[in-house]
């Protein structure tokens, strides 16, 4: 196979997933994944560590994308945080939607529902950062040790928040 044009963390992720919708699996080995895609297996290494670091990283890309389309937007800084929040959700269920197909397969892989979450690693820690950006007003407390406390279970209800509408929108047989 000829060599193809210089390898990117985008690429990589393009070819994965081409790979993954078109076999009904992750590549057997990163050898074998990058000598049917035409390029050095140590070119992968230069981005990923294996299959799992590039499965994580899928989802921080949503994330990141979503992201970056929105700061895009004259609007979008003026709004309150309230919307700048349900922009987010907006444009990220859309950016899933744009790649339903591996989303659908990455996220119900394993029968052990756990394993699967693993891939959400990048997105939880992107999103739960973009949720302390959002300045969302809450309830003042005056204890340090609970405002501590309240802050962290802000993150985590956004958080559960995200996992639930992303569960409906994963059993969504609805069409469009």
């Amino acid at each position: 196979m000829a060599k193809k044009n210089t390898l990117t963390q985008y690429s990589l992720v393009q070819l994965y997933m081409e790979y993954v919708l078109e076999h009904n699996h992750a590549p057997k080995s990163v050898y074998t994944f990058a000598k049917s895609n035409g390029f050095e297996e140590t070119e992968f290494y230069t981005f990923f560590a294996n299959f799992e670091s590039l499965d994580s990283t899928i989802f921080s890309l949503f994330f990141t994308n979503t992201k970056e389309m929105l700061e895009s937007s004259k609007e979008y800084s003026t709004y309150d945080s309230r919307n700048q929040l349900l922009s987010f959700y907006f444009t990220f269920f859309e950016n899933l939607t744009a790649n339903r197909s591996y989303v659908v397969y990455a996220l119900n892989e394993s029968r052990n529902k756990l394993e699967n979450l693993k891939k959400l690693k990048g997105l939880r820690s992107k999103f739960l950062d973009y949720i302390d950006e959002l300045d969302i007003e809450v309830l003042q407390i005056k204890n340090k040790q609970l405002e501590q406390l309240k802050d962290s279970v802000v993150q985590e209800s956004y958080w559960v928040q995200l996992m639930i509408t992303l569960k409906f929108w994963l059993d969504d047989t609805s069409v469009s």
